[in-house]
């Protein structure tokens, strides 16, 4: 059967761990020539060990996703180890200080989570996109929250953060849409991750509340949210564009 990303560059953000690294496997098993992209070199290397011994062709890029520069240098240097850009999965994010009421959020908190999780995003489509316009077209998913579709989670400067992610998915997809591109979103709910773990490590008892809040009874796994950013990102999905994906196993039904 034909790969669905065969010959096609793809690049994941925060590809050293969790989501981002499952999806970058799962894209070169499918003939993807990832650009695997991190702030964490150690992590980012062991991602692409984990899809060289069955062939998988990718390379490390190290980038920090809130500094212009280096995200525009991250893409420029994919396009020239690869020869073009064909899809992204801005996946990056991290969680900030939880459990604190908005009026006590710290500043310095608030402008870490915001330039990482939203102007992030941001410079990533900035960059992004006219590399995939000179690759005829391309498509982009950008990792957003079940916290962009509610308000009901233990930090503000996350959950407007995962809000604006969905917004700005939502004018890219509008702005670009004739000329080839669409962008959608993955709103994950909680998953298995080693971002999610040491929360729930902290909070013994959070684990089992959230679960039994779960109408399918268990958290997520990495390779769940991953398979749903890989439909969006391939042809199976092109009449999808500005969309928002909950994976959610079913907690916003309620």
């Amino acid at each position: 059967m034909p790969r669905r990303f065969e010959n096609k560059v793809i690049l994941v953000t925060g590809a050293g761990s969790g989501i981002g690294r499952t999806a970058s496997v799962l894209l070169a098993a499918e003939g993807a020539k990832v650009a695997v992209c991190d702030m964490d070199a150690k992590g980012g290397d062991e991602t692409v060990q984990q899809f060289r011994p069955a062939g998988g062709e990718g390379r490390f890029f190290q980038a920090d996703v809130s500094v212009s520069s280096q995200v525009e240098a991250m893409v420029r240097q994919v396009v020239e180890a690869f020869g073009g850009l064909h899809g992204a999965f801005n996946n990056a994010g991290i969680m900030g200080q939880l459990y604190s009421p908005t009026a006590d959020c710290p500043e310095s908190n608030w402008d870490r989570v915001l330039s990482t999780n939203l102007k992030g995003v941001w410079l990533c489509m900035k960059y992004e996109i006219p590399r995939m316009l000179e690759s005829g077209g391309g498509a982009i998913v950008n990792n957003s929250s079940v916290a962009g579709l509610s308000g009901s989670f233990a930090s503000a400067p996350y959950t407007a953060s995962k809000h604006g992610v969905i917004g700005l998915t939502k004018i890219a997809a509008r702005e670009w849409a004739a000329k080839g591109i669409r962008v959608n979103a993955v709103c994950p709910g909680y998953i298995e991750t080693p971002m999610v773990l040491p929360m729930l490590a902290a909070a013994p008892r959070l684990k089992d509340r959230i679960v039994a809040k779960e109408p399918m009874g268990r958290l997520g796994t990495p390779e769940e949210v991953a398979r749903a950013a890989l439909w969006l990102l391939s042809d199976e999905s092109s009449f999808v564009t500005g969309h928002a994906m909950a994976v959610d196993g079913g907690i916003l039904s309620e």
